[in-house]
């Protein structure tokens, strides 16, 4: 699936597609979003994370805000931190500038580099932030001929990092899901919505509407009431009077 021919997609559409398929669509097809006190404590870990800037601590050089891309899965992103470990003896002094040049050129497994993704709350039981940091390690791989062993999530609620090793089954799931993710974008609908509890949890729970059992899409149904409206306006009827019955 290279980059060329079809429209990279966000990194992050994958723990989209995982936690609800309807929610992607909503925010990757429809650009509907809403936010809860859920997404604000994400986005200010997430925002935290990236503006502590570039370090090194001891032998450890911490990249932030790394951009990332994938010509195999088609995907793009930015990885919240990317640390870069030499494993030789000596320690090469080099810049952060020059820091992706030297690991490209560097012989097969001189470095350690490891992707962590910043969460809020707690470990998931479901793969959605597994799959999410494997497709960061992919376009790692792919972007600086390394091979990336494991990465790291840190949750905001425990406030330690987890680790979570890329083998074959995490990777086939993370190529999977961005297989679906395309095709859930290219076919441009929008699945019906199905009441479940995540979504209680859900900042667009008003706009997807799980209680109803239309198909229609949430944008779909706002324009409906819309143009109902204007047309009642016009009789001088109230347009939710039959939404009601």
């Amino acid at each position: 699936m290279p980059i060329d021919e079809v429209a990279a997609l966000p990194i992050s559409a994958l723990q989209h597609l995982l936690f609800c398929p309807r929610q992607c669509a909503l925010i990757h097809l429809e650009r509907a979003w809403a936010e809860n006190r859920l997404t604000v404590e994400g986005q200010q870990l997430h925002r935290r994370a990236h503006e502590a800037g570039d370090e090194r601590r001891g032998r450890v050089r911490i990249v932030r805000g790394l951009m990332l891309e994938s010509e195999r899965l088609g995907l793009v992103g930015k990885a919240d931190v990317v640390e870069f470990e030499p494993l030789a003896a000596d320690d090469p002094d080099v810049p952060v500038g020059r820091l992706f040049d030297c690991v490209r050129r560097s012989a097969a497994g001189a470095w350690r580099v490891t992707p962590v993704e910043y969460k809020r709350g707690k470990p998931k039981g479901e793969d959605c932030d597994r799959v999410q940091l494997c497709a960061q390690a992919i376009c790692l791989e792919e972007m600086l001929g390394v091979e990336i062993a494991s990465g790291e999530l840190f949750y905001g609620r425990p406030r330690r990092r987890t680790e979570v090793v890329f083998d074959e089954a995490l990777r086939g799931a993370t190529a999977a899901a961005a297989e679906r993710l395309h095709a859930l974008i290219a076919s441009g609908a929008t699945p019906p919505a199905r009441r479940e509890a995540k979504c209680r949890s859900c900042s667009l729970v008003e706009l997807c509407m799980p209680g109803l059992s239309s198909k229609r899409s949430a944008a779909k149904f706002v324009a409906t009431q819309l143009e109902q409206a204007l047309t009642s306006e016009m009789v001088g009827q109230d347009p939710f009077d039959e939404a009601e019955k």
